[in-house]
C-alpha cells in the first residue's frame, strides 16, 4: 500500500472530526492522503489537524494562484488512486448527482477520472427525502460506491439512517478498493441470513433471542462492497438494508428457509441468522388469557436446519458458512457443528462477552477442515471485510 494515495473530501458536518481518525488509519497503513477541506468541513475540523495527521498540504480553495501554480485542480482530481467524500453530505452528494462545479471539492469530483467512495452523513430526514434517494441512485448508476450510512442515535437529537460509518469500516473499504481486483466477487450471487427470527405463541407473544443483526448486515454490505449480487435474507431488526444488498424480510424460521431457497441458486450463502431452534406446536388464534391457575404447557417441534438445508441438494453454493454462538466450550461446539451440517466454514463467536451480542464488536475463530483462526476482537465490519476477503479468495 505505500504506492496507494487517496484523495480525502471531508464535507462539512458533525462527523467530519471522524475523518481525521480515518486519515490516522491509512497512514497507518502506508496509503498517502491528499486532503480537500470544504469551507463547511473547515468548521469542524481544522487545516492544520488535517494536514498534521496526513502528512501533506490541506487543499481548500478552488481559485488560489498559489495551489494552482504548484498543483492544478485537474491534476488534484486525477493524482490519486481512489477519491473518498467522507463525510459526504447532502449537499456534496446533489452536487456531485447534477454535475455542479461551484467550488473546489465539486470541481474535483466532476473532473475525476478515478473511481469515488462516499460516506453519507447527514440528518435522517435529509437521507430519507426523496431528493437525496434520487441522488444516491444517480450517483449508483455513475458508478459512485458507497459505505454506510449507519443507523443510530445523532447530533441533532434524532434516530436513525443517516449516521457515517465508522472510521474502522471506512478504512476496511477504502482497503478493499485499493486492493487487487478491486470488485473480485463480481458476478457472483451471494445469500446471507441475519438477525433473530420469530415464532409466534400468539397474536400478541412470542419466542425469539437477542439477536441485533448487525454482524450479517455488516457482511451483506461486504460482500456487495466486492461486487457480489447480494440478497440478505432478514428478521425483524431495526437496521437499514447496506447499500447495493436486496433485502428480503421474515419473520419465522420456516418463512426465512424458504426466502434462502427462492434465492437459489448461488455461489456461496453465509448463515449469520440467529434462527429459533423450536416454534410452538400450534400458535393460539388468539391472545392466550390468564384463568388464574398454572399456565398451560407450551408444546415446542424443532424447526427446519436453514444451515444444513442449504448444505446439501443439487442447488449447494459452492461455499457454505454457518455461524456458531456460543456461551461456553466456543471451538469444540463450533468442530461438532462444521461436521453435523456438512458445511464449508463455521464462524464461531462467543456471546456470553458482553457487548457481542448486540453491540458493534466481536471476536470471532474461523473453524474449517484444515483448522482453526482465531481473529483478535474488532469492529463487526471489520470482521465481515475480513471475512469477505476470505470468500473473495475461494473464488479466485
Amino acid at each position: 500500500m505505500d504506492q496507494k494515495r487517496i484523495l480525502l473530501i471531508v464535507g462539512g458536518g458533525i462527523a467530519a472530526y471522524k475523518a481525521l481518525e480515518l486519515t490516522r488509519l491509512l497512514r497507518k497503513a502506508g496509503v498517502g492522503v491528499r486532503p480537500i477541506l470544504t469551507a463547511a468541513g473547515a468548521h469542524f475540523v481544522t487545516p492544520l489537524s488535517l494536514s498534521a495527521l496526513a502528512e501533506d498540504k490541506v487543499y481548500s480553495e478552488l481559485f488560489s494562484l498559489t495551489d494552482e501554480a504548484e498543483m492544478g485542480h485537474i491534476e488534484l482530481s486525477r493524482s490519486a488512486d481512489l477519491v473518498v467524500v467522507a463525510p459526504a453530505t447532502a449537499d456534496l452528494m446533489a452536487k456531485a448527482a447534477h454535475g455542479l462545479a461551484n467550488d473546489l471539492s465539486s470541481t474535483t469530483l466532476l473532473a475525476t477520472d478515478k473511481p469515488v467512495l462516499m460516506a453519507p452523513a447527514m440528518n435522517v430526514r435529509m437521507w430519507l427525502h426523496a431528493a437525496t434517494q434520487r441522488n444516491l441512485a444517480v450517483l449508483r448508476a455513475d458508478g459512485v460506491s458507497f459505505v454506510g450510512p449507519d443507523e443510530g442515535a445523532m447530533a441533532c437529537g434524532e434516530f436513525g439512517p443517516g449516521r457515517m460509518a465508522e472510521p474502522p469500516v471506512i478504512f476496511e473499504a477504502i482497503m478493499a478498493a485499493l486492493g487487487p481486483g478491486g470488485r473480485p466477487l463480481a458476478g457472483r450471487r451471494a445469500i446471507v441470513t441475519a438477525g433473530p427470527t420469530i415464532e409466534a405463541i400468539d397474536p400478541v407473544r412470542m419466542l425469539t433471542n437477542r439477536s441485533s443483526g448487525k454482524q450479517g448486515y455488516a457482511i451483506a454490505g461486504a460482500l456487495a462492497a466486492l461486487g457480489a449480487e447480494v440478497t440478505l435474507v432478514s428478521g425483524p431488526t431495526a437496521l437499514a438494508a447496506p447499500i447495493g444488498v436486496k433485502r428480503v424480510d421474515v419473520e419465522s424460521a420456516r418463512d426465512m428457509l424458504a426466502a434462502c431457497e427462492a434465492a437459489l441458486p448461488a455461489d456461496v450463502a453465509v448463515c449469520v441468522a440467529a434462527v429459533a431452534d423450536w416454534r410452538p406446536a400450534e400458535a393460539g388464534g388468539q391472545k392466550l388469557k390468564k384463568d388464574g391457575g398454572a399456565p398451560a404447557p407450551l408444546a415446542l417441534v424443532e424447526n427446519p436446519d436453514i444451515l444444513a438445508a442449504l448444505s446439501k441438494g443439487d442447488r449447494r453454493p459452492k461455499l457454505v458458512v454457518g455461524f456458531a454462538a456460543e456461551t461456553n466450550d466456543v471451538e469444540a461446539h463450533a468442530k461438532a457443528k462444521l461436521g453435523k451440517k456438512r458445511c464449508d466454514w463455521i464462524v464461531a463467536n462467543d456471546v456470553s462477552v458482553a457487548g457481542t451480542m448486540g453491540g458493534d464488536d466481536n471476536a470471532v475463530a474461523l473453524v474449517t477442515t484444515g483448522g482453526i483462526e482465531r481473529w483478535d476482537r474488532m469492529a463487526k465490519g471489520a470482521v465481515a471485510r475480513k471475512l469477505a476477503d476470505r470468500i473473495a479468495q475461494e473464488f479466485q
